[in-house]
């Protein structure tokens, strides 16, 4: 098979998924094939309480079950790639040394008992969303025979990884409920988010109560003559994104992955653009003659996560935010030097840096620090 028609496969299979959530294994599985990785996953983890909780895995072993689950109850929280990854951009694909040298990587405890046994040596992460205390993050592990990330999984994985990130967003706003595509528009009439689905002109074959009262308050959108339409400057996109919906999956690429749009209020929204014309979600296409479906919330606010907000404040380096917040959540020094896998003397050297930055003199004042930016609104 060709690259091309292979990454359109996958493509579609994750968005199916989004429609679908009992899918998600075996998209995921497609994807681990795409890239070249022994095991994937979706999962968001707190910042702050290192707290993981698992959306959708996959995992080539046998015995992958079993590391899933005692990496959500104990090794999540000792995973070292946190909480320095919050600080890259949405989709870029982070590799470890991006965040922490290899020679520290491979002397902590997470790597020796969690990744060695598995035979699991390299991998590349991307956050699909970040909130003010928790990311949610796509993960693809390499296993040793398969070799160390290089350049064809990077490319593969860039690709790949805006879609899995559309999937995911709508399958937030529909809440993950199980949509039949043959009756697509019955089953999306409910939701708060306004949904329309539309051709590839623009024009509205079907808009749930949501969408009509967007319309309706002509604040964010109208539509002429039937045609969905931004008050803003982001009509032209919006139309692009529904005529390259037409020609399949992989023709949208990484347009209208959150199309930004703002009504005359000055509240901020986002659009996402789910193409109709492969995968089963071809039988709403076919149903409706329809091309897109076009799902609209308010944006979230913008805030800066507790490590990164922290990080600004006081001028924290990568690694000094990495002992801080092992500091809070592991405890002494004795206690995280192994953790982390680097010496005693290291972790106090770090300390004795964030208490001079931070004005701080004891371990309780780090943990109330850390607290009150985990806080606020």
């Amino acid at each position: 098979m060709r690259e091309a028609e292979e990454l359109s496969r996958v493509i579609g299979e994750v968005y199916d998924a989004s429609l679908d959530p009992a899918l998600w294994p075996h998209a995921i599985e497609s994807i681990c094939g795409y890239v070249g990785a022994a095991s994937a996953s979706l999962h968001s983890q707190d910042s702050v309480t290192r707290a993981t909780d698992a959306l959708f895995w996959w995992g080539r072993a046998s015995t992958a079950p079993h590391y899933f689950k005692i990496y959500l109850e104990k090794y999540g929280k000792l995973n070292p790639i946190f909480p320095g990854v919050v600080f890259f951009d949405l989709e870029l694909p982070v590799a470890v040394p991006d965040v922490i040298s290899c020679e520290e990587f491979v002397r902590t405890r997470f790597f020796q008992e969690w990744l060695a046994p598995q035979s699991l040596m390299d991998g590349l992460f991307s956050n699909l969303e970040k909130g003010t205390t928790s990311c949610a993050l796509f993960t693809a592990m390499r296993h040793a025979a398969q070799g160390p990330v290089d350049d064809r999984m990077r490319r593969r994985f860039e690709l790949i990884t805006p879609h899995v990130r559309r999937a995911m967003l709508i399958g937030q706003v529909i809440d993950l409920h199980r949509v039949e595509a043959a009756a697509l528009a019955d089953s999306l009439d409910e939701l708060a988010s306004g949904v329309f689905i539309v051709d590839s002109n623009g024009r509205i074959i079907h808009a749930n109560a949501s969408a009509h009262r967007l319309i309706a308050e002509a604040s964010l959108l109208r539509a002429p003559n039937g045609r969905i339409a931004a008050l803003d400057l982001q009509s032209r996109t919006l139309l692009d994104v529904f005529s390259a919906a037409k020609a399949g999956d992989a023709a949208v690429g990484k347009k209208g992955i959150a199309l930004p749009l703002t009504a005359r209020t000055g509240e901020r929204y986002v659009a996402h653009v789910l193409p109709l014309t492969s995968g089963a979600r071809r039988k709403a296409g076919v149903s409706y003659a329809a091309t897109a479906a076009m799902f609209i919330r308010k944006a979230a606010l913008d805030l800066p996560s507790p490590p990164e907000a922290l990080a600004s404040q006081f001028k924290l380096t990568p690694a000094e935010v990495r002992v801080l917040f092992a500091i809070v959540e592991i405890g002494g020094v004795p206690e995280v030097a192994p953790v982390l896998g680097i010496a005693d003397q290291t972790v106090k050297s770090h300390l004795h840096h964030i208490y001079e930055k931070t004005e701080t003199k004891r371990q309780a004042d780090l943990v109330k620090l850390v607290a009150s930016y985990s806080a606020r609104p």
